[in-house]
């Protein structure tokens, strides 16, 4: 049997690019989530999920994401995630311009509002290794910079942690006008609040 369905794809506030599946047929009405992350409130302004002035009736919802399990019993908010990691990037760099803060960021995407918050927050430009994966996304390209000369760095090398044990940034920064560097690594990842207690 043939059915016409209609699929419209919705951001999944992931990272760039990511999206839900909303399938719509005459059997009903499914959505698809994959790796999901929207603030409250997001999903009531997406216009295609709802028709005049209600939300779509959905049949089923398929949570395909990785937290979802019980471990996970509470992930903070982003915002909540934010002012954590602004107040603690803010009180280090302001030691002196001497103490920098390495964002081990595992993932080449999906950091982009956080290195975006703390440039406009502190005027800090977030050291990254090259441009080229963020050419399409005008928005984060003032927040980031190649230039090594800056207190936050969100750069990569094969063997991150090899690096930093040597008091060494992965771009190989050690010290800056002869003055070594003062190094704090911050993990933005949310796999760490299934790996804790209530």
């Amino acid at each position: 049997q043939k059915e016409e369905i209609e699929v419209t794809l919705l951001p999944a506030g992931h990272c760039p690019g990511s999206v839900m599946f909303l399938f719509e047929g005459e059997n009903g009405t499914v959505l698809y989530t994959g790796d999901f992350r929207l603030a409250k409130g997001e999903a009531a302004r997406m216009e295609l999920l709802h028709s005049g002035t209600r939300v779509k009736d959905i049949q089923s919802v398929y949570l395909d994401t990785t937290f979802c399990d019980p471990k996970f019993y509470h992930i903070p908010s982003r915002e909540e995630c934010l002012k954590g990691i602004l107040e603690l990037v803010r009180s280090w760099t302001s030691l002196t311009r001497y103490h920098v803060v390495w964002l081990n960021c595992k993932a080449a995407y999906g950091y982009e509002y956080l290195f975006i918050n703390l440039s406009e927050e502190l005027g800090i430009k977030v050291h990254v290794n090259k441009l080229d994966m963020f050419r399409n996304m005008p928005d984060i390209l003032y927040h980031v910079t190649t230039d090594r000369h800056t207190q936050i760095h969100a750069c990569r090398h094969p063997r991150d942690d090899d690096c930093f044990r040597g008091n060494r940034l992965p771009c190989g920064m050690t010290c800056q006008n002869g003055s070594p560097l003062h190094i704090i690594s911050i993990k933005p990842s949310t796999m760490w609040f299934g790996e804790r207690i209530k």
